[in-house]
């Protein structure tokens, strides 16, 4: 990882409506410069009405926003109806009404680092529009650059539950071809805590994450350094550090 501006990036996935959650990140993202949620903000198994679910997101959204940039991928439990093309969408994660809340199908430049945030694709109309989004942000990409993609590549760790593993053939392609620097996932929950589970891994030179999702006030999460090149994990009840270098 190339060293140039400072950047401390917060990551975390598979929130599933833990408001608890929700609250220690508005306080813990003035600590850092950037907010990564990398898919399943919502939970489609929560008594909660989905439609209700998401007014409150937005809302944390725009309070995580208020206090430096935000960006959210959606992930399969955040879907809520049809698009256009008939394929499942995150609707209400298409749009943002804040300046620094970055959604579905956004590249922002931050400094030295371009942040590309993924939908959750549900057919092949969404997989090759998530394709032409990539390929796309990589024209005159700058010296880093940051994919969030709620779902974990085949041919690692983070895509194995301990019983079997959900490969994204598609994202391991995809970061095969264009490269990116890091890739924030999550959806396999338990992948750092298995028998040979971890948080991290590389496809080549890319760096790939998943924090995965355990109980607490404080949800598992990822502090990426871009100075330092670490990226050091909190699981609740351990930690670990890597270098990035």
């Amino acid at each position: 990882m190339q060293q140039h501006v400072r950047m401390r990036i917060l990551v975390a996935s598979d929130l599933h409506y833990r408001l608890p959650h929700y609250d220690w990140l508005v306080g813990a993202a003035a600590d850092v410069d950037v907010v990564a949620l990398a898919g399943d903000l919502a939970d489609v198994v929560s008594p909660v009405p989905h439609e209700v679910q998401t007014v409150v997101l937005r809302t944390y959204l725009r309070r995580l926003a208020d206090t430096g940039p935000v960006f959210a991928a959606s992930g399969n439990h955040d879907l809520d109806g049809p698009g256009t093309h008939g394929e499942q969408v995150a609707g209400w994660l298409s749009s943002s009404d804040h300046e620094r809340l970055h959604v579905d199908g956004t590249s922002v430049d931050l400094e030295d680092t371009r942040f590309t945030v993924c939908p959750w694709w549900d057919g092949p109309v969404t997989r090759d529009e998530v394709g032409a989004q990539l390929r796309a942000a990589a024209v005159d990409r700058p010296a880093r650059w940051v994919w969030l993609y709620h779902a974990p590549p085949a041919g690692t760790a983070l895509c194995n539950d301990g019983r079997r593993t959900f490969p994204d053939e598609q994202l391991t392609a995809w970061i095969e071809e264009l490269e990116p620097d890091l890739v924030f996932c999550g959806h396999i929950h338990q992948a750092p805590w298995i028998d040979g589970g971890t948080w991290h891994a590389r496809l080549g030179r890319t760096w790939v994450f998943n924090a995965g999702k355990q109980i607490g006030k404080v949800p598992p999460h990822i502090t990426v350094d871009t100075a330092t090149a670490t990226a050091h994990w909190f699981g609740v009840f351990e930690s670990e550090t890597v270098s990035l270098g």
